[in-house]
C-alpha cells in the first residue's frame, strides 16, 4: 500500500471524526473534496464488508472528479476493482462496493444500502433541493456495523450563503451535527500566489465565504452590508433604572419589538420579542417582562390609524392605555432614509460602529445578516425578516434621522 494520507489540520479533524454528521466548510483550495475522498477510503478499509456512498450535485462531477480520484486511491491501496460507469458503482474485490449517486434528482436515491456516506458541495443546491437530497442520502445509511458504531454522513462544501448547511448545522444543529471550518490558508500546499489571486478577483464580502469558509450573504444587494455579528456585538443586559426604548412593528400574529438602552449616549439592543399575536398581547408581555422600568415605544406610524386587534381603536392608543409613552412622527420616514440611518449607525464613513447588539438577540442578528433587496429594489419581505427589522429601524430612524446639510450659496453679481 502506497497511499498518501497527508492531511491538513482541519482535514485530519474531519476525516477521523466520530460524529454522526460532520460538516467540513472550507474556502477555495482548502481541500474539501480531498478530505471527503480520504474519509471515504478510510471508512471502506475499516468496514470491508460494508458499502460506502459518494454523493455529488451532478453527474459531471461524479464522472470528472469522483471516478478518477477514487480509482487512484484504490489503486494506491493495491485493491483490485471494477468500475461500472453506467451503474456508477465501484466493485472492489473483497471490499464490497462504493456507490456513487448524483443529487440532481433526489428521488432517484433509492434501492441500495450503505454504511456511510460522503456528500460533496451540498450547499450548491437550492435549499429545498438540498434538504430533500440530504434526507434521501442519510436514509440509505442503514447497514449495521460490526463494532456497533452509528452510520455516518459527512458533508464537504463551500458556504453558499445562508442555505441548507447553515440552517441544518448552525441554526438548528443538534449534538450529532459537528462543523469543521477550514480557511484557504489552512492548506500549506497551495501556490504562494493563490490567495492573492482570490483577493484580486473577489469583493471583500465574498472572500469571507470563499477564502475563510464563513456563511455570509452572497445575494447581491444586502440591505445591511456592513453589519458584522462580531464587531457590532456586545454582552450588555438591562440594568435597574434603565429607560427602555422599544421599536415596534404591527402585524397580526407576527408582531415584533426590539428593546434598546442607552450606554454612553449610544444605542444598544438588549432584547427582542417576536411572533406576538396582537398589540394588547404585546403590551401585556412588555408590562410583565420589564416591571419598574420607564418605557418609551417607537412604533410604526401607521398604527395611529388602525389596530392589530380592532378597527375601533388604534394601536398607539392601546399602548398609551398600558401606561407607555409613545414617540412617533406623523408619518414613517422614507424607507431609504430609514435604512441609511440604520446603516450609518452600523458603520459610518469614518469606520465607527456606534450601534451594538447583545448576542442573545439571535433573531435580529440573523435578520440583519440575511435580508436582501427584492427585484424592485425594496427590502425583501418573503423571508419574514422584515417584521423585526422594521421594529429595529423605527427607533433608530426617530432618534438618529439622516439630516441632509443645507448648503447656502452667496450670490455675487458683478456689473
Amino acid at each position: 500500500m502506497n497511499v498518501d494520507l497527508t492531511l491538513t489540520a482541519p482535514q485530519d479533524d474531519f476525516v477521523f471524526s466520530d460524529e454522526t454528521y460532520p460538516l467540513f466548510v472550507g474556502g477555495f483550495g482548502s481541500g474539501k473534496s480531498e478530505a471527503l475522498f480520504k474519509r471515504l477510503l478510510i471508512q471502506k478499509l475499516k468496514y470491508p464488508n460494508l458499502n460506502q456512498g459518494y454523493f455529488a450535485p451532478t453527474h459531471d462531477l461524479i464522472r470528472l472528479i469522483a471516478f478518477p480520484r477514487i480509482s487512484q486511491l484504490l489503486t494506491e491501496c493495491g485493491l483490485k476493482f471494477k468500475l461500472n460507469k453506467s451503474e456508477k458503482i465501484f466493485y472492489i474485490a473483497g471490499y464490497g462496493q462504493i456507490i456513487c449517486r448524483s443529487m440532481d434528482n433526489p428521488d432517484n436515491i433509492v434501492g441500495f444500502e450503505i454504511a456511510d456516506a460522503v456528500i460533496d458541495e451540498l450547499d450548491t443546491l437550492k435549499t429545498e433541493h438540498a434538504s430533500n437530497a440530504w434526507n434521501k442520502s442519510i436514509a440509505r445509511c442503514r447497514q449495521r456495523k460490526p463494532d456497533g458504531k452509528p452510520n455516518t454522513a459527512a458533508v464537504g462544501t463551500t458556504p453558499e450563503g445562508f442555505r441548507f448547511c447553515y440552517d441544518r448545522w448552525v441554526k438548528n444543529g443538534g449534538e450529532h451535527y459537528k462543523l469543521y471550518r477550514a480557511p484557504t490558508a489552512s492548506n500549506p500546499y497551495l501556490p504562494p500566489s493563490y490567495i492573492e489571486s482570490l483577493r484580486a478577483s473577489y469583493p471583500p464580502k465574498l472572500l469571507d465565504a470563499y477564502l475563510n469558509g464563513q456563511f455570509v450573504n452572497l445575494t447581491s444587494g444586502a440591505v445591511y452590508p456592513d453589519f458584522d455579528r462580531t464587531l457590532n456585538a456586545c454582552d450588555e443586559t438591562i440594568q435597574a433604572g434603565d429607560t427602555l426604548h422599544i421599536g415596534m412593528d404591527f402585524n397580526v400574529l407576527k408582531m415584533a419589538a426590539v428593546v434598546f438602552v442607552m450606554r454612553d449616549n449610544k444605542p444598544v439592543v438588549v432584547d427582542e420579542i417576536t411572533g406576538v399575536r396582537d398589540t394588547p398581547t404585546m403590551a401585556q408581555i412588555i408590562k410583565a417582562r420589564y416591571p419598574n422600568h420607564p418605557i418609551i415605544i417607537y412604533p410604526d406610524a401607521a398604527g395611529q390609524a388602525t389596530s392589530s386587534k380592532s378597527s375601533a381603536v388604534s394601536d398607539h392608543s392601546i399602548l398609551r392605555d398600558f401606561g407607555f409613552s409613545v414617540y412617533v412622527n406623523s408619518a414613517n420616514p422614507a424607507i431609504k432614509d430609514r435604512l441609511n440611518a440604520v446603516n450609518a449607525l452600523i458603520l459610518n464613513a469614518q469606520g465607527i460602529r456606534t450601534l451594538k447588539i447583545a448576542k442573545q438577540c439571535v433573531n435580529l442578528i440573523e435578520a440583519l445578516e440575511q435580508q436582501v433587496f427584492d427585484n424592485n429594489g425594496m427590502p425583501d419581505k418573503s423571508s419574514g425578516h422584515d417584521h423585526i427589522l422594521d421594529a429595529f429601524g423605527y427607533f433608530l430612524a426617530y432618534q438618529y434621522p439622516i439630516v441632509r446639510p443645507i448648503v447656502t450659496t452667496k450670490l455675487t453679481m458683478s456689473y
